[in-house]
């Protein structure tokens, strides 16, 4: 069986897939984001996967790839294109070769033309394909820059993706209509630049003739990526995000930063502890935390003032739902060292961890 999820990166309009075996629990994901590590990160843990390896389809120009980043928190490999003319892989890619995670794999599939070195992923049933921006939805990648030729990029899709089975699904690596997926035959027939009896004459002249400006993170974006997204040196490291360096947070798939039980435990006075609950549970069966201050939810927003903004605030509940939106409306509010008490008060419990 396997796991298959689709994100998108908002600013950059960069889809990013997650693919698992689903008994060996081994993950990849193809073309990260470096902006969205945190989100993959949580979603690899939540699903309880590890990642072995990253892919790229080829060298983004307007974003900057994940996988240096993923590879320094992860362990998992960086993989792209031989061709790519990138530094600092961990796998060069060839046309035919097979990229394994747990019991499924993918082939590669050389399809140049976007740029140099682009490549497709075709799952090993053939039900999906990746590819990059060498076939977008109704559309393709421009061939304008990065060694890029209109008649490769026609030769690599009719050869590499159209002989794919007419089922075979079609992830692409952007859409800015917010269309998700399409499929062989779709493509084959609609696809308006290489579609139906299109030639490659017709194509190269369609292609010649669109007048794109240049992606405005060109010229940070293909440097990094030439390297993998490894920064070129210390000084380019990103600075530690000062609402998030006094404790060890973990953020959620659903985007909540949460801290566990046991360091509250141990540094609850360095924070303030906030319980979102009503007065009759504050004092009720579970109690509550040594230090807590009660401010029910609903006065939350309204009270925000008796709290000190530049010291950490730890939310709680009895399970951690209303105290993770209770970070949501002290984030709106303007404070920015926020944590959830992960588990609320049960998990407290669950500890053994003292009440008042």
């Amino acid at each position: 069986m396997l796991v298959f999820r689709q994100q998108m990166d908002p600013e950059s309009s960069t889809y990013t897939y997650l693919l698992a075996d689903a008994d060996t629990r081994e993950a990849i994901l193809i073309d990260p984001v470096v902006s969205q590590v945190t989100r993959d990160r949580a979603l690899l843990r939540e699903l309880g996967l590890k990642l072995v390896a990253t892919l790229e389809t080829h060298v983004h120009a307007d974003h900057i790839t994940g996988g240096a980043a993923l590879r320094d928190a992860c362990g998992s490999e960086v993989m792209l294109a031989a061709t790519s003319g990138a530094a600092g892989a961990d796998r060069y890619l060839d046309h035919g070769e097979r990229i394994s995670f747990g019991g499924r794999s993918l082939e590669v599939r050389a399809t140049p033309g976007h740029t140099g070195g682009c490549v497709s992923f075709v799952l090993d049933d053939q039900s999906k394909v990746f590819t990059g921006d060498a076939l977008l939805i109704r559309g393709c990648g421009r061939t304008d820059f990065q060694e890029g030729s209109a008649a490769r990029l026609y030769h690599s899709v009719r050869e590499q993706i159209f002989t794919l089975p007419d089922d075979c699904l079609i992830y692409p690596g952007h859409d800015y209509r917010g269309l998700t997926v399409s499929s062989v035959a779709e493509e084959k027939h609609h696809n308006p630049r290489l579609g139906g009896q299109i030639q490659v004459d017709d194509f190269v002249g369609f292609m010649a003739n669109l007048g794109l400006a240049h992606p405005k993170q060109m010229d940070v974006a293909v440097p990094a990526n030439l390297r993998c997204g490894a920064p070129s040196n210390t000084d380019d490291e990103e600075p530690i995000d000062p609402s998030r360096d006094w404790a060890p947070l973990i953020c959620t798939f659903a985007g909540i930063w949460e801290i566990q039980p046991q360091w509250v435990r141990e540094n609850g006075d360095a924070v303030q502890l906030v319980d979102v609950r009503g007065p009759d549970e504050f004092n009720g069966e579970l109690s509550h935390i040594v230090g807590a201050s009660l401010i029910p939810l609903e006065q939350l927003v309204d009270r925000s003032a008796e709290l000190q903004p530049d010291r950490p605030i730890v939310t709680v509940c009895r399970t951690g739902a209303r105290s993770a939106q209770a970070t949501v409306l002290l984030r709106k509010a303007g404070f920015t060292k926020l944590a959830n008490l992960s588990g609320g008060m049960r998990a407290w419990h669950d500890m053994g961890f003292a009440v008042a």
